[in-house]
Parts: structure tokens; C-alpha cells; sequence
């Protein structure tokens, strides 16, 4: 092999468009850019997200930030927060009674934190499959 004989493979190298070399190569005059309009002179492109002067669908959109508006209605509770209750049917009015979740929470998840070590009953709430585990160990049962 010398170094005089070395060749890319084919494909690997694209020809560049060769423009305005006359009508025979097809891109000569007008370039393949058709005739007129926006889109045939140079730098005419209209910028990222225009959509031709209406109203583009980044401004359409309400601007909410980056606040979720399902977190603003849950909250979680650890079952050594359970533990240190002194009912025996938990739910989410007794929760909020006892100011372990605000008083705007509409869902409540237990999650497994701790442990648990006396019987009760949760309605009507979220439960973590680890959660769910230890409540019915410790003898409690959950309902949905």
C-alpha cells in the first residue's frame, strides 16, 4: 500500500452542491431555490417559530412555571407519623386534625419511613406497596 493509492470509501465524502453552473447541472440561474419569494434570497428564512405574523404557540400557551398543580393538593405521610397517632381509623380528615398534612390536601400517599407497630385501618388513601406491607404485618388493613 502507498500512501498515494489510499481512497475514502464511497459515501463517506459528500460532493458539495456546485450552484449556478449553468442550466446542465440542474442548480444553475436560479440555484434549485425556485423563483422569488422569501425563500430564495439569501438569509430569508423567518426566525424559529414564526408562524406567518398569528399568534405563535409559545406565546398562546399559558405560562405556569415550573410550580406543579397537582402537588399543591397532595402530600405524603411516614408511617412513624402514623405510629404517633392515637386513632384507629386513618384518614385524611384525621391527618389534617392532627396537622400532618395542610388542610388543602385533597391526596394523601403513605409512604414506608419507619415502622409501624399498632393496628389501623387507612381509607381513602395512596399506599406504597412497602407501606401496605407493614400496616397489614402490624395487623391494620387498608381500604380504598
Amino acid at each position: 500500500m502507498y500512501l498515494n493509492t489510499i481512497q475514502s470509501a464511497y459515501g463517506s465524502r459528500k460532493v458539495r452542491k456546485r450552484v449556478g453552473r449553468g442550466i446542465g447541472s440542474t442548480l444553475g440561474k436560479t440555484c434549485g431555490r425556485g423563483h422569488k419569494g422569501q425563500k430564495s434570497r439569501s438569509g430569508g428564512m423567518p426566525k424559529v417559530g414564526f408562524e406567518g405574523g398569528q399568534m405563535p404557540l409559545q406565546r398562546r400557551l399559558p405560562k405556569v412555571g415550573f410550580s406543579s398543580r397537582v402537588k399543591r393538593f397532595s402530600a405524603q405521610v411516614t408511617l412513624f407519623e402514623i405510629d404517633s397517632l392515637t386513632v384507629d381509623v386513618v384518614d385524611i380528615q384525621s391527618l389534617i386534625e392532627a396537622n400532618l398534612v395542610p388542610s388543602f390536601a385533597k391526596v394523601v400517599k403513605i409512604i414506608k419511613s419507619g415502622e409501624i407497630s399498632k393496628s389501623v385501618t387507612v381509607k381513602g388513601m395512596k399506599v406504597t406497596s412497602g407501606a401496605k406491607a407493614s400496616i397489614e404485618a402490624a395487623g391494620g388493613k387498608v381500604e380504598a
